[in-house]
Formats: C-alpha cells, sequence, structure tokens
C-alpha cells in the first residue's frame, strides 16, 4: 500500500499588481476624503459629512490592506509552511468590520437628520456628488478586477462610496428644485444598508475562508467525479477542500487503486493534480490506498 503525498506545483504564486491596485485606491481615496470633508461643512450636508467619515475609514483599511497584501506574497518558511497569503484574509476581516462600525455611525447622524432636516447648499453637493462619483468609479473598478479576498471586499467599500454619491446627486437635484432636504437623510439611511447587506455577503466568505469551508466555487461532487474519471482510480473518500485566501485552494484525499506501482501511482497522481486545475486548486496531498485495504475517517465508497 502506498502512502505517498504530492503537492502540487506553484500554489503560492500571486496575481502581479495586485498590491499596486488597491494602493491606487487608497491614494485616490484619501485624497477625495480632505476635498469631502471641505465640501460638507460648506454644503452642511449630513450625506457628504457622513460619505467623508466613511472615506476616512476606507482609506485607514485600504492602506492596511496594501500592506498586508504585500506581506502575503512572501514565500514559505519553517514557521509558515503554506505561506502568508492570510494575512490578506486578516485585512479584509478588517476592512469589514471598519465598514460596518463606520455604516452604523452614519446611520445613527442620518436618523436624527430625518427628525430635525436642515438647509443644504443644493449646488455645491451636485458638483461635489458629480466629481464623487467619477473618482470613486475609476478606484472601484480597478479594485473590482482583482480575485483576492481582500479586494473583493474592499471593492464594496468604494462601490458605497459610488451609490453613496449618486444618492447625493440625485438627493441634490431633488432639493435644488423642490427645498425638500428630508431627502438629504432619507437616501444615506438607503444606501448605507443595501451596503451592509453587501458586505454581509463578503464577511460570510471571510468566515468561511478562516473556518477553512469549502470554497463557495468549489463542488465537492464534481471533484470527486472528476477524481473517478482518472483510470484505475477506484474510489474516493476523505475529501478535503479549502483556500488559504480565497484565491489558492487546496485538497486532500484519498483515491483507491486496482494497481499499487510506484510507477502507476505517481501517473496517476499527476492526472488527478492535473484536473484539479480546472477547480482553481493549486495544492494537491493525495494518499493511494489498494483496493481492500482502506485508511482513513472515512471509508465509505
Amino acid at each position: 500500500m502506498s502512502h505517498n503525498h504530492h503537492h502540487g506545483r506553484g500554489h503560492h504564486h500571486h496575481h502581479v499588481g495586485r498590491g499596486g491596485n488597491i494602493l491606487f485606491a487608497a491614494i485616490l481615496n484619501l485624497s477625495f476624503t480632505i476635498i469631502e470633508i471641505i465640501g460638507g461643512i460648506l454644503t452642511n450636508s449630513v450625506a457628504i459629512l457622513s460619505d467623508a467619515l466613511h472615506d476616512l475609514g476606507d482609506s485607514i483599511a485600504l492602506f492596511t490592506a496594501y500592506i498586508a497584501e504585500k506581506q502575503s506574497e512572501r514565500s514559505p518558511d519553517k514557521k509558515r509552511t503554506f505561506g502568508y497569503a492570510r494575512i490578506s484574509v486578516f485585512s479584509a476581516l478588517f476592512s469589514a468590520v471598519i465598514l460596518i462600525v463606520g455604516s452604523i455611525f452614519i446611520l445613527t447622524e442620518a436618523i436624527q437628520r430625518l427628525f430635525s432636516p436642515e438647509p443644504v447648499h443644493a449646488t455645491g453637493m451636485i458638483l461635489l456628488a458629480i466629481f464623487g462619483v467619477g473618482v470613486n468609479l475609476v478606484a472601484f473598478f480597478r479594485l473590482s478586477k482583482g480575485m483576492s479576498a481582500n479586494e473583493k471586499v474592499l471593492s464594496w467599500h468604494l462601490l458605497e462610496d459610488v451609490i453613496g454619491w449618486a444618492a447625493v446627486l440625485v438627493g441634490a437635484i431633488i432639493i435644488y428644485f423642490t427645498d425638500f432636504y428630508l431627502i438629504d437623510p432619507i437616501l444615506t439611511v438607503g444606501y448605507t444598508l443595501f451596503i451592509l447587506w453587501g458586505v454581509y455577503g463578503g464577511l460570510k466568505n471571510v468566515i468561511n475562508i478562516f473556518m477553512q469551508g469549502t470554497p463557495a466555487s468549489v463542488d465537492i461532487e464534481k471533484i470527486k467525479e472528476a477524481i473517478l474519471e482518472v483510470y484505475e482510480v477506484q474510489s474516493v473518500h476523505d475529501i478535503h477542500v479549502w483556500s488559504l485566501d480565497g484565491e489558492h485552494n487546496v485538497l486532500t484525499c484519498h483515491v483507491v487503486l486496482d494497481n499499487g506501482t510506484i510507477a502507476e501511482t505517481k501517473r496517476i497522481k499527476e492526472s488527478i493534480e492535473d484536473k484539479m486545475k480546472s477547480f482553481h486548486v493549486n495544492h494537491t496531498t493525495i494518499e493511494c490506498e489498494i483496493e481492500g485495504e482502506c485508511v482513513g475517517k472515512d471509508c465509505s465508497h
């Protein structure tokens, strides 16, 4: 019986430039935050001031994420044999927490304005909102193309700003023609609740990674079918698939063979590894067993 382990190649490679995407968004976001604070004070808009506060939190999260991404690119060593990829997941969690806390603060401020609406400068809001939509769209599309869990969570920060500024623009136009100042806090509550719903999904993904849950994009049954397609594999059990960082997946399993020769074992493992590439599995550990001599917690075939 063979108990060899095979480790897939290239499990620690990262997409080039994803740290650059985050740094670009961070610098753009922080620069615009300063403009927002000034604009919010001048226009007396709670939506703009709230968005400025939230952008400040976003900027902190983005710069933290950039540092984490650079650290996560370090090669595996004796202390971290899987490398440092999960640093970016910690940063994603930190970013999600900032987004939730900031959103709660925004809701608190907006609800107060619902009961005590104040006049705002509609023209200034319109101009600032047009600029805000453009700036944040650029940063959002830059990050939304990323593949890491970190980039996906951070893109929600920026999407919040896009939606927020679109809401400010619509509200400012309504105020300009009707003097209906209540629309300012109403729209603020609406887009903040929408973003909280979005970040909830991202946070579930991050928690799933920490819990070593099966990635949402991976179907265990399809992986099992692919392995069984390999010649001389009779059955497979003890299949475990998890993700290091939302990008790089890891597979361990036991396969039962009817031919235990060294040469055939090597070929079978290489065949399985090749099939796993379509499931974005970058690291495999495969234990081979001869039929009738099952080893493992789950020997049901």
